[in-house]
């Protein structure tokens, strides 16, 4: 498959679970792009499809805002988005993936099967503002913002709606402010842009019919599709990283 396709095809995808769900295009992209894409061009590509998808969902689904809830968040990311992209040319990636990766897997699933678990009420705002400087720091890395917050934001227990509105907003704020930082520093260069502008027409028409899809489903449905999508997202960091560490582990 050539890349105009398998750039194609990751974005279709994944623009339909960022229109189902609010979050998640990085991770679906780049469970694509990573096989057969040098690892910045991916990483690139799922930031700008992220932001993209986020924009125009702006202006075409009904959002709340929720400013209150909203506004730690996005403290806590833009407190975070400096220092991952301190901490990028420095952190081991791949064990940072796989220990996230494992913590989902674990975790998600548990809460799958959980729905009866009492929503966490302890942290407050502080906590909000934790997950929040997590998933700042995790814009640097590929554009994967909404992935913590989102798994705190069903152990808080909001109603889908809510959570919606936090995450489909975090994520507008922490990809344009990650966007501009990679303009700034030249991660964008000026041959990924032909390839960059295959990404929003490819995600559009999927990420609408997963907007419409949203509409239809319950609140039980929404946290069963949005643990599903959190348990794939570690699945997804987990190939990613242990061909990586494995290749690594051995070597002699």
């Amino acid at each position: 498959m050539d890349l105009f396709l398998t750039i194609a095809l990751g974005a279709a995808l994944a623009g339909f679970v960022q229109g189902l769900s609010g979050f998640g295009f990085g991770l679906t992209a780049m469970a694509i792009w990573a096989w057969t894409m040098e690892p910045k061009l991916a990483a690139v590509l799922a930031l700008f499809g992220g932001l993209s998808g986020q924009v125009f969902a702006a202006f075409t689904v009904r959002r709340g805002w929720h400013f209150a809830t909203l506004l730690p968040f996005i403290l806590g990311g833009i407190a975070g988005l400096p220092i991952g992209l301190w901490l990028l040319p420095k952190l081991d990636v791949p064990t940072f993936k796989l220990v996230l990766g494992t913590l989902l897997v674990v975790v998600c699933p548990l809460l799958f099967f959980a729905n009866r678990l009492p929503p966490i009420r302890r942290g407050g705002h502080l906590a909000d503002a934790l997950a929040g400087s997590v998933g700042g720091m995790m814009g640097a890395f590929g554009g994967a913002t909404g992935v913590v917050p989102t798994l705190w934001c069903t152990l808080r227990g909001f109603d889908r709606d809510r959570q919606r509105a936090v995450i489909q907003n975090f994520n507008l704020s922490m990809l344009s402010i990650t966007f501009a930082g990679y303009l700034a520093t030249g991660v964008i260069e000026p041959r990924m842009w032909p390839w960059m502008a295959i990404v929003p027409p490819a995600a559009l028409i999927p990420g609408r019919l997963g907007a419409k899809l949203y509409l239809g489903i319950s609140e039980l449905a929404f946290r069963q599709i949005v643990l599903g999508l959190l348990t794939l997202s570690g699945i997804a960091m987990l190939a990613a990283s242990l061909p990586v560490l494995q290749a690594r582990w051995l070597a002699p």
